[in-house]
């Protein structure tokens, strides 16, 4: 039997290998003749509850482009919804699939469950928790725009949300690199998760900060990043959150700050909340640019889980 990997969350995975993952996504972005079709005899199946334009469009694409049949689910496809508890769903599409990409926007031991099974790997596209092939796209599109990871600086403005997580999961495992996290009052990363980074940060001679306000910005960025307030799947109580999320809004006079600065954001974007459309459309972002590496990042992942 062929070896599986999963990709559940970036905590599983060594320094080498998110690294490891991310080159190979250039790889792909630079010629994308370089994948061959390894996945011919597979059959990968990808299954979303909630909506996605592009981790669904570049997974499914991906696979196909990599020689694979893929199997589409759409949130009332499966019996989950009646009922049947996701271990017995994952023993029977385990007999049938050899990988499932899942955004089940649920908590993470419903993935854990899926993965509980040692013939299909199982791709986390996004959870509750956290988006780990979002931060692999993103680390894509910073390696092909810097050549390397180590020494990069990075503020984050918006929710500490599963991208936000998987960012601060990701950037401090390579030296030298310094993440600014901005977050609202209320609306930041979950304790646990920033004392995990913090230590990482430790660890690898990294930098993390996260603040809940736009005061003493660092004085050198490379790069700003924003994300949709309102995160894929959820609402806030709070009928007045805006108020505390508008000065977290990246706009020009922020971006002025570093002439030199590149913008990303994960999107879909409300121009005129978290970013202006003078940043999204201007000359400093790449957000289409982090978009397409998405699919890029997508090759990658499933190579490295199933070929």
């Amino acid at each position: 039997m062929p070896e599986i990997r999963h990709l559940l969350s970036l905590n599983d995975l060594s320094v080498s290998e998110i690294e490891a993952i991310a080159r190979r996504g250039v790889s792909v972005s630079r010629d994308p003749g370089v994948c061959g079709r390894p996945l011919s005899d597979r059959i990968v199946g990808v299954y979303f509850r909630a909506t996605s334009t592009r981790t669904r469009t570049s997974f499914t694409t991906a696979a196909m482009r990599l020689g694979a049949q893929v199997v589409s689910y759409g949130p009332a496809d499966l019996q989950l919804n009646t009922g049947e508890t996701v271990e017995d769903t994952a023993r029977v599409l385990s007999g049938m699939l050899d990988g499932l990409v899942a955004r089940t926007v649920g908590p993470f031991h419903e993935l854990r469950a899926l993965a509980d099974q040692p013939r299909m790997a199982v791709v986390n596209a996004m959870n509750s928790d956290e988006h780990p092939t979002q931060a692999l796209a993103d680390l894509t599109t910073l390696l092909s725009r810097f050549g390397g990871l180590e020494g990069l600086s990075l503020l984050y403005a918006g929710e500490g949300n599963n991208t936000a997580v998987a960012l601060a999961r990701a950037l401090p495992l390579f030296r030298g690199v310094r993440l600014e996290l901005r977050t609202p009052p209320g609306h930041g990363l979950d304790p646990v998760v920033l004392a995990e980074s913090l230590a990482l940060a430790e660890r690898h001679g990294s930098t993390v900060v996260e603040r809940h306000d736009m005061e003493e910005l660092p004085g050198h960025v490379d790069a700003v990043y924003t994300t949709r307030w309102q995160t894929t799947g959820t609402t806030k109580a709070d009928p007045t959150w805006r108020d505390l999320f508008v000065p977290f809004t990246v706009d020009s006079a922020l971006m002025d700050r570093w002439p030199e600065a590149l913008f990303l954001h994960d999107l879909p974007a409300h121009r005129g909340d978290e970013v202006t459309a003078r940043v999204l459309d201007g000359p400093s972002s790449i957000a289409f640019e982090q978009a397409q590496n998405k699919f890029n990042s997508a090759v990658a992942v499933l190579e490295w889980c199933l070929s």
